[in-house]
Order: C-alpha cells, then structure tokens, then sequence
C-alpha cells in the first residue's frame, strides 16, 4: 500500500512539483540579481555619479568626459552583473531540465541497484 502511494505520488505530484520548484529557484535568481532593474538602468550613470556642467566650454567638456566614464563605468558594472545571472539561470535550467528527464528512472535505478548488489 504504501509503495503504491509512493509510485503514485512520485509519477504524478512529486514530479509536478520538481518542475514547480525548477520555475521558482529560476524566478528567485533572477530577482536575486535584479535583472528587470539591471536591463532598464543598463546605460544610467553609476551610482548616479553626474557632473553638472558649468560655465565655460572647459567645464562642459570635463563634465560631459565624467558623465561619459560614469555611464561606462555603470553599463560594465551591470553587463558583468546580467551575464553572471544569465549563466547562473542557465546552469539552473539545465540542472532542472536534468532532473525533470532522470525523476521517472530513479525508483527503476533503485531497485536494479538493489537487485544487483545482492549476491
């Protein structure tokens, strides 16, 4: 009775919720790195670091060459931060999707593993 409660429940919940659990530790990475805020603010100064330009086409230049290093200084920051998240939910999805094809063998596998081991 409770091996076919086990099998019921491995074949048909257990392996719902081994995807459900794959969606949301994907979902939870991405907001961990907050990629909809990094993709929206990917070319927004760092730190929102602006120079204000003053008078004079000398304090124009320097103010525009700081607000220029200050954005590329923020678009790498941030590029460097999406790509780590990309590859971390990509690592995950195919770590799931490995889970979610070997969850219907593992009991089979259990139990030949347990056949053969015997003398």
């Amino acid at each position: 009775m409770l091996a076919v409660a086990f099998i019921r429940w491995w074949y048909g919940p257990g392996w719902k919720q081994l995807a459900d659990n794959t969606r949301t530790r994907l979902h939870r990475t991405m907001l961990s790195f907050s990629v909809p805020t990094l993709a929206r603010t990917l070319f927004l100064p760092w730190k929102r670091i602006v120079t204000a330009p003053g008078s004079g086409i000398d304090a124009y230049i320097r103010a525009a060459i700081d607000n220029t290093v200050s954005r590329l200084v923020g678009f790498t920051v941030r590029i460097i931060v999406l790509a780590t998240a990309l590859l971390m939910m990509g690592v995950m999805t195919l770590v799931g999707a490995l889970q979610i094809i070997v969850w219907p063998v593992l009991p089979v596998l259990m139990v030949v593993l347990l056949v053969k081991g015997m003398p």
